[in-house]
């Protein structure tokens, strides 16, 4: 049997330069960042102290009202998975329970639920430290931590349903329920790789026929001292603490790092079938998707390989499975965060990919406007990509004007510029851990 064809027919970006499909695309348009000094907690003692924070992220906003006491459960990644779904399923046209409810859509749904699957990528979710806090001052004993005393006093200071907050998979969990979403559901859990393998899972799902609609993505918020503190042992932040707007700078020549940020953003897929039956719009279709493994150093397990062995991989396997070469490319949306190392990494993948071509291949990344999204940073770049192609346009890679030499590619910094795009590849790779992954999209034609 073969397989469907599937097209995206919704975009749901919760970014720190804007929320919905407009916003985003107008802030990279005008090249604006949402980088910032850090102002929701004291991060004086830090190296790094600027990050990217969503702003008017209220979930009362986005749910029924009879679903707003569940906003008690919602650590701020379940919260930007929520407010991303909302943002997706309206964009698509869908009527779903959620949007029933709030008076946003009208009559019955206009998708079967038992065949509305859900792939979402998370992170290791933060725990709030006020509460945390709270629990571990019952449990010492003349300034040392026990744990008897915390299994009998410090845990009951917690709320039952404490725990409900933190777990990964309560992002698809709150989703589904939301928008009564019924079919296949995973969660994955790969840094930055997440929200395209996420993305990637989805799409064999519908082409396998299994379900016919699929929302899919990712979230996480870095937003805290917790994550904080791991991407500074981590040393992947940049100190340019004065001038945060410019301060993550992809492939450039003077990149010294990323900043936190929080964000993410799912996407409506369907079959080909079942989206004209309903008369949807459709951005583009999804043709192929590969994924890798390549953690090479037992004793450095976060260097990414100094060829960029496994992100080519992926992309191998993604051209491949698409029926495409490396010359139907017309553009490469690179996951480029601004380390000097994995930039370079990248940048190795692309020359192994494209070869001599890839000094003429237009090459775009966001991350100095939205820095890094963890577990929702692909999710954001795979929806840059797709408006990118739908609009004809390319935005430029802010901050990067000065491009390093070694990474040989032809960064677009004097976005926007129009560009005939058929066809595009969205890379990602975890910072940690070895994962990669590739998403090929093309221009939707009968």
């Amino acid at each position: 049997m073969s397989e469907r064809r599937v097209v995206i027919t919704g975009l749901g970006p919760v970014t720190p330069i804007g929320i919905g499909t407009e916003s985003f695309w107008a802030a990279l348009l005008e090249g604006r960042s949402g980088i910032r000094q850090i102002e929701t907690f004291d991060p004086s003692r830090f190296d790094s102290r600027i990050a990217g924070a969503v702003e008017d992220a209220k979930v009362a906003d986005y749910v029924p009202k009879s679903y707003r006491k569940a906003s008690k459960i919602m650590a701020r990644d379940i919260v930007l998975a929520v407010i991303a779904a909302h943002q997706a399923a309206t964009d698509a046209g869908l009527k779903t329970k959620c949007l029933i409810d709030r008076g946003e859509a009208d009559g019955e749904p206009n998708i079967d639920s038992r065949r509305f699957g859900a792939n979402i990528g998370a992170g290791l979710i933060c725990a709030d430290l006020h509460e945390l806090a709270e629990a571990l001052a019952t449990a010492g004993v003349d300034g040392t931590f026990s744990m008897a005393k915390w299994g009998n006093e410090g845990m009951n200071t917690l709320t039952p349903l404490w725990l409900l907050k933190f777990l990964p998979n309560m992002l698809a969990c709150h989703v589904t329920i939301v928008h009564q979403a019924y079919g296949p559901s995973n969660t994955i859990t790969c840094g930055e790789a997440s929200s395209h393998l996420a993305i990637g899972e989805a799409f064999r799902t519908i082409a396998g026929n299994t379900a016919d609609v699929c929302i899919c993505g990712g979230a996480e918020s870095k937003l805290s001292p917790m994550a904080l503190m791991r991407q500074s042992l981590g040393k992947r932040l940049s100190q340019r603490n004065d001038t945060p707007e410019t301060a993550v700078r992809p492939f450039a020549a003077d990149r010294d790092g990323s900043a936190v940020s929080e964000g993410g953003g799912l996407v409506i897929l369907e079959s080909l079938d079942h989206a004209k039956k309903r008369g949807a719009r459709i951005y583009a279709e999804l043709v192929g998707f590969g994924a890798s493994n390549d953690a090479h150093s037992p004793g450095q397990p976060s260097q990414p390989h100094p060829e960029g062995r496994g992100v080519a991989v992926a992309m191998k396997k993604a051209l491949r499975d698409a029926g495409l070469t490396p010359g139907d490319i017309s553009l490469a949306a690179a996951a480029a965060a601004g380390l000097r190392e994995h930039d370079l990494s990248e940048a190795k993948a692309f020359q192994t990919v494209f070869g001599e071509r890839v000094s003429e291949l237009p090459v775009m990344s966001i991350k100095g406007a939205v820095g890094n999204n963890g577990a929702g940073s692909g999710a954001i770049d795979f929806i840059a990509a797709i408006l990118a192609l739908y609009h004809r346009t390319i935005p430029s890679t802010i901050n990067s004007q000065s491009p390093d030499p070694a990474c040989g590619l032809r960064v677009v910094t004097n976005g926007p510029i129009d560009a005939n795009i058929e066809a595009a590849i969205s890379t990602s790779y975890a910072l940690g851990g070895g994962q990669n992954a590739a998403l090929v999209i093309r221009r939707y034609a009968e």
